[in-house]
């Protein structure tokens, strides 16, 4: 299968770098100050939402903004702790991309995705954030944001998540979706491909597109 795009859209965690450790032991210590107990902890989903929208969940509206700023500040503190890793063939295809034909797109605030990005010397040109949109995933707004910033078409974007959270903002976007299975089970994800992560893929740049091709 080869995939034509103009622009790819990268979620961050689960696709570009991996730092499920540091989030389950950041959020277990975060759970223990705010007084939730693990059974009920255990049963908000963590992965690809914002840290407002899982505070919200669990506690008071107005303990909420400062339940927020001290899960970034532990996650922060917790990069140079082997709190971030990359996921393999990351590197290599985001070197393979002019920089003005991709995009990060990520439920994290901007302070911690930087803060990560960075750890691993990703440098990306176009980052969306948390506190860039109103809606997170599963909403499109992230996704459509990338793609105005970057000035494609939605249906020219080919979106890489790891999340069925993400990938749904993907598809309502309009967007061709590629999930990568390094967070779930292949059979969980619904997307126009799936692979076990970037280092399945090729990319080939010419004047007018990007051709994404999966390797023999």
């Amino acid at each position: 299968m080869t995939i034509h795009a103009q622009a790819l859209l990268f979620d961050n965690d689960g696709t570009l770098v991996s730092s499920l450790a540091s989030v389950d032991r950041c959020w277990r210590q975060w759970a223990g100050e705010y007084g939730i107990a693990a059974e009920e902890f255990g049963r908000i989903e963590l992965h690809g939402r914002t840290a407002a929208e899982i505070a919200a969940d669990l506690l008071p509206a107005e303990v909420v903004p400062e339940a927020v700023a001290r899960i970034e500040k532990l996650e922060v503190e917790d990069v140079p702790n082997d709190g971030v890793r990359l996921l393999p063939g990351t590197k290599e295809f985001l070197a393979s991309l002019p920089a003005d034909r991709w995009a990060v797109v990520t439920s994290a605030t901007r302070r911690l995705a930087e803060a990560r990005l960075d750890a691993v010397g990703i440098l990306p040109k176009t980052l969306v954030a948390a506190e860039d949109v109103t809606r997170g995933k599963p909403d499109p707004e992230p996704y459509l944001l990338a793609a105005r910033a970057l000035g494609v078409d939605p249906a020219r974007c080919v979106v890489f998540e790891d999340a069925p959270a993400g990938l749904r903002a993907g598809r309502a976007a309009g967007m061709i979706t590629v999930a990568l299975a390094t967070t779930h089970q292949a059979h969980e994800l619904d997307a126009d491909l799936v692979v076990d992560d970037l280092s399945a893929l090729s990319a080939l740049v010419t004047d007018g597109a990007v051709e994404i091709s999966v390797r023999p």
